[in-house]
């Protein structure tokens, strides 16, 4: 075992001016060099406010334009027809507009006629109406006593004019009695009949298609019971 020489021991020891240059010449890693590292590297790996709030910026006014890129489209497309296919669109469209000119024309004309048969018909109606007693005259003497030629034709030209005017005159004796277009006046009993008939007309009735101006005003003969 080598023999322990306190000399040599202290001579292999480095002295104090050694010790002092290698601290001076060795890096420095103090708590401020450690604090701006890190602040870099956060800096490096994180992006700023301002970043990110320009970023933000820009996709909003992105999303603002998006309806007025599409309006822009459309316009485009239309913009993009050629003179041809311009003047077909163009022809199109008048040809909608006047199909649809002409039904509005042809529900007006149908609604136009329609009241004017309506107003032909209540003017024939009121005509009518202020006829009738006189109507009634002529039935009464043509029934109870023999009328003279020229009285039979005037008779004859009067219900012609009515029939042009699509006016009937209904109501004969033995026909079926009918509560919608006969007022019965009065019911005798008959023996013989086997239901409700026209025994005899007093005034006879009158309807234009089939609406009844005045209900004919009979004496209907009812079975006996």
């Amino acid at each position: 075992m080598a023999e322990f020489n306190k000399d040599d021991y202290l001579n292999d020891l480095p002295d104090a001016d050694d010790a002092k240059n290698t601290a001076s010449s060795a890096p420095a890693d103090t708590p401020a060099d450690a604090a701006a590292a890190s602040q870099n590297a956060a800096a490096g790996s994180t992006p700023s406010a301002e970043g990110t709030d320009a970023a933000g910026a820009a996709d909003a006014a992105g999303d603002d334009k998006a309806p007025e890129g599409k309006a822009s489209d459309d316009k485009a497309d239309s913009d993009t027809l050629t003179p041809l296919g311009q003047a077909k669109k163009e022809a199109a469209d008048y040809l909608e507009a006047l199909q649809r000119e002409r039904a509005e024309f042809i529900n007006f004309r149908n609604r136009a006629k329609k009241e004017q048969e309506r107003f032909r018909e209540h003017g024939i109606i009121d005509v009518l109406t202020a006829l009738l007693p006189a109507l009634d005259d002529i039935d009464r003497i043509r029934a109870n006593s023999e009328m003279d030629d020229s009285f039979k034709a005037v008779a004859a030209k009067i219900d012609k004019a009515f029939e042009k005017f699509g006016v009937e005159k209904f109501g004969e004796a033995g026909e079926e009695f009918d509560p919608t277009k006969h007022d019965a006046i009065l019911h005798k009993p008959d023996d013989t009949a086997e239901k409700e008939t026209v025994d005899t007309v007093v005034e006879a009735g009158y309807r234009i298609g089939d609406r009844v101006i005045r209900a004919a005003r009979v004496v209907v003969a009812s079975p006996h019971n």
